[in-house]
């Protein structure tokens, strides 16, 4: 790491040019010394001495989603969680040639670029649910709104707000604090259940009529509250972990609660996987108890026994032992625990995953055609195995993505830790209010530095200018810009602590979009500016990266 070091720049002898050639009178001599603590290191700048780029180059980080840690039922959307990472880290676009380049001689920033700056983006409100893969999660910056002017004279640009809360399907309640949803699917598949249900209820119970398809209904509600236990039990125990949980999902096959961090210890992983299953066994021994109490043969009697064997059926699934299901997150503690790697775990669990995908895609079809799952041989048509084998085909598919998509996410916390506040920030000049943009541009230049911060007469910092709004005004123009015109306004989102890294620091951004950030000691002074646009290119050179 390069030794950091602001020091002071004596004042140019052009300033008097300057001010015959603008007309207007000389600003004041704010500070010029680059802004930097007084420590021994430098960050990674690994695009000091680039050319600003335009708009489309520091577009604002999108969010994510943040890598979510998904425990439940193999209905894993794991996908929306790597891209709400991706998300977080940025959606701006590279630079001239997409690689960070340290070697580079200090480039004029004072040139204009020789053709004019892609068009801002309108801001964007953040989607409902993306897409994991936010990831999941977009995020537009605010910043590319011309800001209004405010009283004082300076722009006041739009206030750093927190993204709306995950969406994905009907909101049915908050236990606990965690959102719970109902997704689309939801309704297919219980119309699905509705309709086997109600055929099973005509054989059993033919003097129901009609009625049957409401008894139907009413036990593929209560099923899914039961699937509903099931995720609030992973819940409970994250949120005790100190895990923040993001939401709950209910969706075609199953439920899914998206836990956001990973757990510390492969004993609170095995925990935190093993008490979704072991509810389900626990509410399939409470509706077994329940059917010893009422009479065979009847509506009651007919449920209880449906809702039991649902209940063992999930958790006997769940644990088995292969990613994504909860039983190959129980194999990936034992293999973390014992090889002190939770990446062995993971890797280990997602292989296994994968051949029970293959397992299930070829067994399922051949026990239903044998009549081991309770069918006599004779009775299975077509249709039936058609069915059966579609069914197969799904399951295996979600077990199979799920498997790839969580040696995936692994892949991508390793990585995290790598992308540091510190090391990505840039140099910072500060400037004051009223300094001409050409004038700014020169002490920046002088100083090696690649960012300005807008500070009031008593150092105190009010804006930054925005990158990309400088390679927007021509060169000629430069002298009569005040780069207070220029800057974003900060607000308390748009501070950044120094230390930040990983996936603290994609939280950060994800929680405030926007093109820069100042970065600040713990004691408050600026240590620089960090760019969207510098984190998104080390997110993804991390990711390039073998293991």
């Amino acid at each position: 790491m390069d030794e950091s070091g602001g020091s002071g720049q004596p004042r140019s002898g052009t300033d008097e040019a300057d001010e015959r050639r603008t007309g207007r009178p000389r600003p004041g001599d704010p500070a010029t010394s680059t802004a930097r603590p007084h420590s021994g290191e430098e960050p990674h700048d690994t695009d000091a001495h680039a050319k600003p780029q335009p708009e489309a180059d520091t577009a604002a980080a999108a969010e994510a989603g943040q890598p979510d840690q998904n425990q439940g039922t193999p209905d894993d959307p794991a996908d929306d969680q790597a891209a709400g990472a991706a998300g977080a880290a940025g959606a701006a676009g590279d630079g001239e040639d997409g690689e960070a380049r340290a070697d580079v001689p200090p480039a004029d920033l004072r040139k204009a670029p020789t053709s004019p700056p892609a068009s801002p983006p309108a801001p964007d409100p953040r989607s409902d649910d993306p897409a994991p893969g936010q990831p999941h999660d977009a995020h537009r910056s605010e910043a590319h709104t011309p800001p209004a002017k405010s009283k004082s004279g300076r722009k006041r640009g739009s206030s750093s707000r927190r993204g709306k809360e995950p969406g994905g399907g009907l909101l049915m309640g908050r236990p606990f604090g965690v959102p719970v949803y109902v997704a689309p699917s939801w309704f297919l598949v219980a119309a699905l259940i509705t309709w086997v249900f109600g055929g099973q209820l005509d054989r059993v119970l033919p003097e129901l009529g009609m009625a049957r398809y409401l008894v139907s209904l009413f036990f593929a509600v209560a099923f899914y509250a039961s699937v509903l236990v099931h995720e609030l039990a992973h819940t409970v125990a994250a949120l005790r972990f100190g895990l923040p949980v993001r939401r709950i999902q209910l969706q075609f096959f199953g439920g899914v609660s998206e836990i956001e961090k990973e757990s510390e210890t492969p004993g609170r992983e095995f925990v935190l996987a093993f008490v979704g299953p072991l509810l389900s066994l626990i509410l399939g021994g409470l509706f077994y108890l329940a059917l010893q109490a009422v009479e065979p043969g009847t509506v009651p009697g007919v449920l209880l026994a449906g809702l039991m064997i649902s209940n063992l059926i999930v958790a006997a699934f769940n644990l088995l032992p292969g990613l994504p299901l909860d039983g190959g997150r129980m194999l990936r503690a034992v293999v973390w625990k014992i090889t002190g790697k939770p990446m062995s775990g993971t890797i280990a669990a997602a292989w296994v995953g994968r051949a029970l995908a293959i397992s299930v895609l070829v067994g399922l079809p051949l026990l239903t055609q044998s009549g081991a799952l309770g069918a006599d041989a004779e009775d299975i048509g077509g249709m039936d195995t058609v069915m059966d084998a579609l069914l197969a085909a799904i399951l295996a598919a979600i077990i199979w993505t799920g498997a790839g998509n969580s040696l995936r996410m692994a892949r991508l916390r390793e990585h995290l830790p790598e992308l540091r506040a510190r090391a990505l920030t840039r140099r910072a000049v500060p400037v004051e209010t009223n300094t001409p943009l050409s004038e700014a541009l020169r002490r920046a230049n002088d100083a090696g530095a690649r960012a300005l911060v807008v500070v009031d007469p008593d150092g105190e910092p009010l804006s930054l200018v925005r990158e990309a709004a400088i390679v927007g005004v021509p060169e000629h123009r430069r002298p009569w810009v005040a780069v207070s015109g220029l800057a974003q306004d900060l607000t308390d989102g748009m501070r950044v602590s120094a230390e930040l890294a990983g996936e603290d620091l994609l939280e950060a951004l994800r929680a405030a979009p926007a093109t820069e950030y100042l970065v600040v000691e713990d004691s408050g002074e600026i240590y620089g500016v960090l760019s969207a646009a510098d984190v998104e290119r080390a997110f993804v050179k991390a990711m390039a990266r073998p293991n």
